[in-house]
């Protein structure tokens, strides 16, 4: 895109923070190689993904690429016989996978332009350098007094912003460095007053703010002129670093890294919540900052970098706060990455992990406190404490500021109230983005949970020990209702248990008003008595008792007990039973 060609309406404007995910689904051997069929994706939804085909040739182009960072990274070795055997292809797979693995989840080699280029050529496909080079070539024809000299080449972290080498024909001696980036995500600003602001910046004077010499902007990006500083950046500083050299080279592995003094620390730490706090009092939105965004002249820190937000550009750490809903804000963003800095400047080194509770010993415990108040999983989870409470923390309260230079920055009426509106936009959309990573990581948890091979066990003992409540039940229904058929075989009347009690014989009862009973019928015995089924207790009726009474009789039948009796006409003998 031309540097005064505005961009075309609903261009996509990628987030190149946004970090890039690559699985190695299958491979498939062909006859003198083996492709490798990768699936890439950007962020969290699986609709924002596609498919790359890799050879190990291009694996080792990238990590030959990549050496220059000075990290050892795990890509298999290669193989001259045997590499086309199914085993090996597998093992080397996995190896290839681990290989992915590391590079997108390093926060600098993750950023870098060869891993985009590798992983997805359809956006990082276009030189930037040469793209920077012609747009700025082109303003410079208006601009007779400005010379390039030579391209800084990858002296930073982002893909879309370039540096240059300049000099000024009026001032042949000094040394000044142009950059050059193209439109961000969160440009939310009209044109009219992107250009005003952008060209408002040189005005801006305060003793912890690099000043800028030139600015200018057109529809698509901005150009920004500053005076090259020979001893470069705090980062620089920290890493022992050249500000000429490669990102890469300078900060991924360094060879040498060393944290401030307590002095160093105290001073640095409060000249930059003071310039924090400057820019948030004017609603002037900033939330880029980072060690390499800070300029050393002397003992005095000046911040680098205010164009970056009216161009919309995302930040260096927001892959770290855009995990916690609780920053969200560019002031809660300022403090957090406030935190990061004041982690390097101590330690001389970045954190291992965000958010950390473990800190090594330092200087003071003060600096302690101030990290745990900004980095921690606590201050993760209940959010960031203002710049002004920072200021008042024992490790900033007591720094005395000997610069006598008055801040200045007007800004009209007008432009701040597009500023708030840019402020509320930025914030909207790390809200929303949010909110979308923590549905996800919920989501995320709760299958990796159901997945797990606890869960699954302890799924199968739930379903064993439901079966089988299943089983005794259906065993026990069936019993009961086969209790129920034999039952209703019988006598028409209720079966009365055999431990029921024998009613008492009427007293004054002749036996010869007796007659014989029937014989007993072969249903009635037994009575199921191993059969546990309660019998429901009622009081007996008249004829509940007769009925027990005959049932008593039946059962103690005993042929042997019969004799003769006698009658009064002698006709005919009756048989009784005692």
């Amino acid at each position: 895109m031309s540097f005064m060609e505005k961009p075309p309406a609903g261009k996509v404007l990628l987030d190149d923070t946004v970090p890039l995910t690559a699985v190695i689904e299958a491979s498939q051997s062909l006859q003198s190689h083996t492709e490798y069929i990768i699936r890439v994706q950007r962020g969290i939804s699986m609709d924002n993904s596609w498919q790359i085909v890799r050879r190990y040739s291009d694996f080792d182009l990238l990590n030959s690429s990549l050496q220059i960072s000075g990290l050892s990274l795990p890509l298999p070795p290669k193989k001259l016989i045997g590499n086309m055997d199914r085993e090996f292809i597998a093992e080397r797979q996995r190896g290839l996978q681990n290989f992915l693995n590391v590079i997108t989840t390093h926060h600098l080699l993750s950023n870098c332009e060869l891993v985009k280029k590798f992983l997805d050529p359809s956006n990082y496909s276009a030189n930037y350098t040469e793209i920077a080079l012609q747009q700025v070539s082109m303003f410079f024809r208006s601009e007779p007094k400005w010379e390039v000299v030579e391209p800084l080449k990858d002296i930073g972290w982002r893909l879309r912003k370039k540096y240059f080498l300049m000099k000024c024909k009026n001032q042949p001696k000094e040394r000044l460095v142009l950059s050059w980036a193209d439109l961000g995500p969160d440009k939310y600003l009209s044109d009219k007053d992107f250009h005003c602001l952008i060209k408002l910046l040189p005005s801006c004077s305060h003793p912890y703010i690099y000043h800028i010499t030139f600015a200018t902007a057109s529809e698509s990006s901005a150009l920004v002129i500053r005076t090259f500083n020979e001893k470069g950046t705090l980062r620089d500083l920290i890493y022992k670093a050249k500000p000429k050299e490669p990102f890469l080279k300078k900060y991924c592995s360094p060879k040498k890294h060393q944290g401030l003094e307590l002095q160093q620390i105290k001073t640095f730490g409060r000249q930059i919540l003071e310039v924090l706090k400057f820019l948030h009092d004017r609603g002037f939105p900033y939330g880029h900052l980072h060690a390499s965004n800070v300029m050393l002249e002397g003992e005095t820190c000046k911040l680098l970098d205010l164009e970056n937000s009216l161009l919309g550009l995302p930040a260096f750490y927001r892959s770290y706060f855009s995990q916690f809903r609780k920053i969200n804000t560019l002031e809660s963003i300022d403090v957090h990455c406030f935190g990061h800095l004041l982690y390097e400047m101590t330690y001389g080194r970045p954190p291992d992990c965000i958010p950390t509770d473990n800190f090594p010993p330092a200087p003071s415990l003060s600096v302690v406190s101030v990290l745990e108040s900004t980095l921690s999983n606590e201050a993760s989870k209940t959010g960031m404490p203002s710049i002004s409470q920072l200021l008042q923390m024992p490790l900033f309260s007591d720094v005395i500021l000997t610069n006598s230079e008055k801040p200045h920055f007007k800004v009209p009426t007008k432009l701040k109230e597009a500023l708030k509106t840019v402020k509320e936009c930025i914030e909207k959309r790390l809200i929303e983005e949010q909110k979308l990573i923590h549905q996800h990581r919920r989501l995320t948890r709760a299958q990796s949970h159901h997945g797990s091979e606890e869960e699954k066990k302890k799924r199968k003992i739930l379903a064993r020990k439901k079966s089988k409540r299943s089983e005794n039940s259906e065993e026990q229904s069936a019993k009961y209702n086969n209790s129920n058929n034999s039952a209703g075989s019988g006598a028409s009347s209720p079966l009365t248990s055999p431990s029921s009690p024998t009613p008492p014989s009427t007293a004054g009862t002749s036996t010869f008003s007796q007659s014989i009973p029937p014989p007993p019928a072969p249903a009635l015995t037994p009575l199921y008595p191993s059969l546990d089924i309660p019998t429901p207790v009622t009081a007996p009726s008249d004829d509940d008792t007769g009925r027990a009474a005959l049932l008593s009789s039946i059962q103690n039948f005993k042929k042997g007990a019969l004799k003769k009796a006698e009658t009064n006409d002698h006709s005919s003998p009756r048989i009784s039973c005692n």
